[in-house]
């Protein structure tokens, strides 16, 4: 060919370029299926990460609580104290004790000696006879005066003292509920978890007696349970909780790893974040809704004689910070979300930090007018500002990773916190923003 490019290729020359274009086509065609297969295998792996992390998040709420249950005496006590002042709660051991003391009093025999003291008096026998009828009408009376007495015993705040001390020394035993043992005043046997009510009977029976029923002195020292929570699958969700609950301490953290494994293998981190914290959320989702319906199914099949109303509200209590985790783990979940949907280049987002740096702006504009010099500060913030916004991050992700029990007011709270201080840094850099001093110089 010419220096002018005229001169046609040479036939060798039109072989070697058809080869070496024949070569690149090669090349690219078996290029673009490894780098296809390479994107979809990483794409997989970053969704199976999330999901495993979403299940996890779901087992480690589940875990912390019952590990709470079990380590944790003033958290068990917070747990069921409040039980003692719960009116549904209150009848149903009122029921519970009174049908005990009453099965200790021999009516028969009060009868009897009735009859014996009014056949000593020389009673005529037509008013003996009425005597000997009188049993069912004293069977009620003792009924009454038992109930009556049982229900001022519960309603006084002996009584709330004496569950919340009960609980608070049978909590070690709690353990040992949970790995099937059956000693203790917390019990695990037939399905049930139950409490040891008796010292109330001995209350109960020291009330009679100083009412003047003499029979209720041979009322026996009684062991009776009151019924905290029965299941027929009790064994089952035992096991479950045990395992769960030895490994509470992990799972949090295993969690945490893999949602951040499958963010970092992601090709597009932003939206796997945004798509992390929406599968930890929809998880959260899933179990509060499943401790609805599980309420509504435990209450369906409780044993016949028991109080579907006082049942609900154990099972309310057992579950009460169960639901808060669940809770304030889907508040993080749901803000962590938004926060990375609006760090990204869509249109709403622009518009959002565009306008919160107008306003911060103009807020800054306004003090700096009056006289405020940021000087040094401001260079620095703006040197350092995703510095001092990844700190800010960083210190809210560790206080509550680290906070016993996070209620969802200390996520809103702690959000909160982290929002005023990036209001803060964009009050402080002034590095992007032209200085009163140059604008008057800059003006003509």
């Amino acid at each position: 060919m010419s220096d002018g490019g005229d001169e046609p290729l040479s036939a060798r020359e039109r072989s070697e370029l058809d080869e070496l274009r024949h070569r690149v086509g090669a090349l690219e065609s078996a290029a673009r299926p490894r780098a296809a297969r390479h994107h979809r295998f990483r794409s997989t792996g970053s969704v199976l990460l999330i999901l495993f992390a979403a299940l996890l998040s779901l087992l480690s709420v589940i875990a912390v609580w019952a590990n709470s249950i079990v380590r944790d005496t003033d958290r068990y006590v917070a747990t069921v104290g409040p039980l003692a002042s719960d009116p549904d709660v209150r009848k149903a051991v009122t029921n519970r004790v009174t049908s005990v003391v009453l099965a200790q009093i021999d009516v028969d025999a009060l009868v009897k000696q009735l009859e014996d003291a009014v056949s000593e008096k020389g009673v005529p026998p037509r008013a003996a006879q009425l005597v000997g009828n009188l049993k069912a009408p004293i069977t009620s009376g003792l009924k009454r005066l038992v109930s009556g007495t049982v229900e001022r015993v519960v309603s006084s705040s002996a009584f709330e003292t004496v569950w919340v001390d009960a609980n608070r020394s049978v909590h070690g035993a709690l353990d040992r509920a949970l790995t099937g043992s059956n000693d203790g005043a917390l019990s695990l046997k037939d399905n049930q978890v139950a409490i040891d009510v008796g010292p109330l009977v001995a209350m109960v029976k020291d009330r009679l007696v100083s009412a003047g029923l003499g029979a209720a002195a041979k009322i026996p020292d009684v062991h009776t349970d009151f019924v905290v929570f029965q299941s027929k699958d009790i064994g089952t969700v035992k096991t479950y909780l045990r395992v769960l609950q030895i490994m509470g301490s992990w799972l949090p953290v295993i969690a945490l790893l893999a949602a951040a494994a499958g963010v970092y293998t992601a090709f597009d981190r932003r939206h796997a974040l945004i798509g992390a914290a929406l599968a930890v959320f929809a998880a959260m989702l899933f179990l509060g809704i499943t401790l609805t319906v599980f309420r509504d199914i435990y209450l369906d099949h409780l044993p016949p004689g028991g109080s579907s109303a006082a049942a609900g509200t154990v099972y309310d209590a057992l579950v009460r910070f169960l639901r808060a985790g669940v809770r304030a783990l889907g508040a993080v979940a749901l803000i962590t979300a938004v926060g990375a949907f609006l760090s990204g280049p869509s249109r709403i987002a622009v518009l959002v930090r565009r306008g919160c740096r107008r306003s911060i702006g103009a807020l800054r504009d306004v003090a700096m007018s009056e006289g405020l010099r940021l000087g040094v500060v401001g260079r620095f913030v703006h040197r350092f500002k995703r510095w001092i916004g990844a700190v800010i991050l960083v210190v809210a992700a560790i206080v509550l990773f680290t906070w016993n029990y996070p209620t969802t007011m200390v996520v809103v709270w702690t959000t909160v916190i982290v929002l005023v201080g990036f209001a803060i840094r964009e009050f402080l850099d002034t590095g992007s923003a032209p200085t009163t001093d140059s604008r008057a110089a800059a003006t003509p």
